[in-house]
């Protein structure tokens, strides 16, 4: 007797080609956002406009993102303090720029392309020193207490703020782009600003490097399985202690880089620009998958490309549409788009 096929709940026989389709879901929402877009555009020179101008805004936020996804996701810890470091990031990114600028040109008011590296380098090295005194002082005492961390890290992002007064005062800081940043590179109808397809390298370089640590290291090995059992890390004799620190100081650096990618994108920084990109990081967490890094990635590249497509067709529309996008994605799948426990 030859054996029955297994049958899933509701959809009939099982099949590989089923199975397959269900596993690539969520990374197909991207394009299919992107072709949705085509037609309501009526345009394909501006739709190749708005889709780049999409990824790259995606991949900025994910670079902030990315961080706080791997906090809650190891740590458990809901930190509404991360904008904190993408503020600050932002005002030593700006702060090494224009010193930087001024040396290399004493003559000039623009900033040079050289001073962009050791600007993001920097403000990667204080938003991660400041990480460690943050987790020591304001995590360590609320583990396992969202309600406080979410009380105590509000607080903290608050304190920052008043702090970036004392240091940079209460004005905005212009923060143009370089020369050779700025203007746009034109492909035919098709206009690419210079500044958005540097944001989807260095975005995307970002993330292949978070992949391949987490897939392919002993580090990587021991994140993801703390993520999903911490419990048994620590039985099997590791320090997840020491590993949450390092994780959490590499999520401030990130938010700090962030921080100085987003500043230039804006080419202004205010003290409030932490406290008003974490409504988009937030949905952008939770759209990808709590702890999910993957989910991040995929939620960051929808939230900018929605952002851009709802903003050129209906503009009263856009500051509510991730909102709803948030919706939607949460009511076809609760968990988020890649939940950590079917990684």
């Amino acid at each position: 007797m030859s054996p029955v096929p297994e049958r899933s709940a509701g959809t009939g026989l099982s099949h590989p080609l089923v199975e397959r389709l269900r596993a690539a879901a969520p990374i197909l929402t991207v394009p299919v956002l992107m072709l949705l877009a085509l037609p309501a555009t009526g345009d394909p020179s501006a739709w190749v406009t708005l889709t780049l101008a999409g990824l790259a805004m995606g991949m900025m936020i994910f670079v902030m993102a990315s961080g706080l996804t791997l906090v809650f996701g190891l740590m458990d810890v809901l930190n509404f303090g991360h904008g904190a470091f993408v503020s600050i990031g932002a005002f030593v990114g700006a702060s090494v720029m224009l010193w930087l600028s001024g040396l290399l040109d004493p003559g000039g008011v623009t900033l040079h392309l050289a001073a962009i590296l050791p600007a993001m380098i920097a403000a990667m090295v204080v938003t991660g020193a400041l990480g460690v005194g943050f987790e020591k002082i304001i995590i360590r005492p609320v583990y396992g207490q969202h309600l406080k961390q979410i009380l105590i890290t509000m607080g903290g992002l608050i304190v920052a703020e008043q702090l970036i007064y004392v240091f940079w005062g209460p004005d905005e800081i212009p923060l143009p782009r370089p020369d050779a940043l700025r203007g746009a590179l034109v492909f035919g109808d098709v206009a690419v600003e210079k500044y958005r397809l540097f944001a989807v390298v260095l975005g995307l370089a970002i993330f292949l490097a978070m992949h391949l640590l987490l897939a392919r290291t002993k580090i990587g090995l021991l994140i993801r399985a703390g993520v999903e059992n911490g419990e048994m890390v620590e039985a099997l004799g590791y320090r997840i202690k020491r590993l949450f620190v390092g994780v959490f100081v590499v999520g401030s650096a990130l938010a700090g880089l962030g921080g100085v990618m987003w500043g230039l994108y804006q080419e202004v920084i205010t003290a409030q620009m932490g406290m008003e990109i974490m409504v988009l990081v937030f949905i952008v967490v939770i759209i990808g998958g709590l702890g999910s890094v993957e989910g991040c990635f995929l939620g960051a590249l929808l939230v900018g490309l929605m952002a851009n497509y709802t903003g050129f067709l209906v503009p009263k529309l856009a500051l509510g549409s991730n909102i709803f996008l948030m919706v939607l994605i949460l009511m076809w799948r609760p968990q988020g788009l890649i939940p950590v426990a079917k990684r």
